[in-house]
């Protein structure tokens, strides 16, 4: 069906990765980064390599992760994706990461499957992976199968090579198959990333096909197809855990997000809980895996490094956070929660915490606002107006933040800030907004006039959390260089990446309400 095919698919991959490599974190102003004290690392070629807390490969981006895991080790498969970058170890295609604790990774090694996403199982002692190769004129997609009994080289079984049946899905989307063995059905279901057919635009689906042997397929209809985005739901998972089935899939149309529904039964039908996201827009096609006691979801944290889109109002800004997000970046692992009713939550990886082990003393001096200080604790009543404080201690290049809130009836909204500069202007700022039920972020573009003027929306980043008067909540931020991970009661992240300001301090703000901050801490990798 498909013969003839796999020359033209991989050359039309590898034209695309060219296509994506054009974003690389070797941009032509990188001498316009600012480096304040300790290089920013971004992977180039002679400068310090610092501890890493979110796995960034050498010249090159983490794509869309595989995740697999045996015998007390994560095997994370992933798309690399290289910069501009021709050194003799430049190696297209799929890789392969291992991983004991989602903080110390490696040694990354190339698997010879040139393809896009899909995933890794093991059956009657025979691992299986399943991948996805593309064609270009005109566009069709295609699934593949390879084989291995070591997970080191690969057989393909490219008679295997199959399509979309066209009277019910489109031919130009059918990527990132999933397989698991369905115990009620006894078989196996593959679902895909597809377009169902149908009247309007709005065709983006999770296609369903189903095999005895793991070699012949039979496509069925959609498992889940809504009928509400226009683009094909990418990477999509498939678990049941706690009496629930959960479909995971990431979409890049009305929303750009990983989300996921629900369901008593792996047919549906499907429920959309109220928060159905894992993380915000920088966090993306990602997947999750178990290793028998808890479930993780792994995605990455793109990029910006250059104006790809055009999009860059203010061309002659020295920086990058007007830039924007390239596809892939660094590995970012979630942690799932499972809340009493049924939905789910993420918060960090425990070894994230462990391996900042150094306990800095905090120091801040109040600026306005009649703020309490004592040790590790800070409070303020400010109904009217707005309170800031900094601190003394600079905000590390890898660290933790720490720090449990309580707020009273009537707060406008508070903020946790970043890179905060001495005037209390430009930073990185973490709104807490009641009112509004979310945490918002707000770059250091948005603290000066002419942001006012670039920017015609008034939300950069957000995430949706109850915010409850009189109820305490943790709060911490890992930041590794660029990244800030942000996860609020230990149910809600929100990734950022952020690269203008470095060696500034970090800052509490209250906005027309009184707030409380304790067991602040901060926390630093050992020297």
């Amino acid at each position: 069906m498909v013969s003839g095919l796999f020359g033209e698919s991989i050359r039309w991959f590898m034209k695309s990765l060219a296509v994506v490599d054009s974003a690389g974190l070797l941009p032509q102003d990188s001498k316009n980064i600012k480096k304040q004290g300790r290089p920013i690392s971004l992977g180039r070629p002679g400068m310090e390599k610092l501890m890493q807390l979110f796995y960034t490969p050498d010249h090159a981006r983490v794509g869309d992760v595989i995740p697999y895991y045996e015998d007390g080790q994560f095997k994370l498969f992933y798309l690399k994706n290289w910069n501009p970058y021709f050194g003799s170890d430049k190696t297209y295609g799929w890789h392969l990461l291992p991983t004991e604790d989602l903080v110390h990774y490696g040694p990354e090694t190339p698997t010879g499957i040139l393809g896009g996403t899909g995933c890794v199982i093991k059956a009657e002692g025979i691992y299986h992976l399943y991948y996805c190769v593309f064609r270009r004129d005109p566009q069709r997609q295609y699934i593949c199968h390879a084989t291995s009994e070591d997970m080191k080289t690969w057989t393909k079984h490219e008679d295997e090579t199959f399509g979309p049946d066209e009277s019910m899905y489109l031919l130009t989307d059918w990527r990132d198959p999933h397989v698991f063995w369905n115990e009620e059905e006894q078989c196996w279901w593959m679902i895909v990333c597809a377009q169902s057919q149908g009247k309007t635009k709005r065709r983006g689906c999770v296609g369903l096909c189903k095999s005895q042997d793991l070699h012949h397929w039979t496509c069925c209809p959609p498992l889940y197809s809504p009928e509400s985005s226009m683009s094909a739901y990418e990477c999509p998972d498939m678990f049941y855990e706690h009496g629930w089935w959960y479909l995971v899939f990431s979409q890049f149309t009305d929303r750009f997000q990983t989300i996921y529904r629900m369901s008593r039964s792996p047919k549906g039908p499907w429920i959309r809980p109220k928060r159905d996201s894992f993380d915000g827009r920088a966090f993306y096609a990602a997947k999750t895996c178990s290793d028998g006691k808890h479930r993780y979801i792994f995605g990455w944290n793109p990029t910006r490094t250059q104006n790809t889109w055009n999009f860059d109002p203010d061309p002659t800004h020295e920086g990058y956070d007007y830039k924007t997000y390239d596809w892939g970046g660094s590995l970012i692992p979630h942690e799932i929660c499972f809340l009493e009713d049924g939905t789910l939550a993420v918060r960090s990886v425990p070894a994230l915490k462990e391996a900042l082990t150094v306990q800095n003393e905090l120091k801040w001096i109040p600026l306005n606002g009649d703020w309490k200080v004592d040790g590790a604790s800070a409070c303020v009543d400010s109904p009217a107006a707005y309170a800031s404080m900094m601190s003394m201690n600079d905000v590390p290049h890898q660290g933790r933040f720490a720090l449990d809130f309580t707020f009273q009836e009537g707060t406008e909204r508070f903020a946790v800030v970043l890179q905060v500069d001495h005037e209390f202007a430009r930073g990185y700022y973490f709104y807490l907004d009641p009112k509004r039920g979310r945490i918002e972020y707000k770059s250091a573009l948005r603290m000066h006039e002419q942001g006012g003027w670039t920017f015609p929306y008034d939300v950069e980043l957000e995430r949706p959390i109850d915010l409850i008067p009189g109820k305490k909540y943790s709060m911490e931020i890992f930041i590794d260089e660029s990244i800030m991970e942000v996860y609020v009661n230990q149910e809600v992240a929100m990734s950022v990446r952020a690269y203008d300001l470095h060696d500034r301090k970090l800052g509490l703000a209250v906005s027309d309400g009184s707030v409380r901050f304790e067991n602040m801490e901060l926390t630093t990798v050992e020297e």
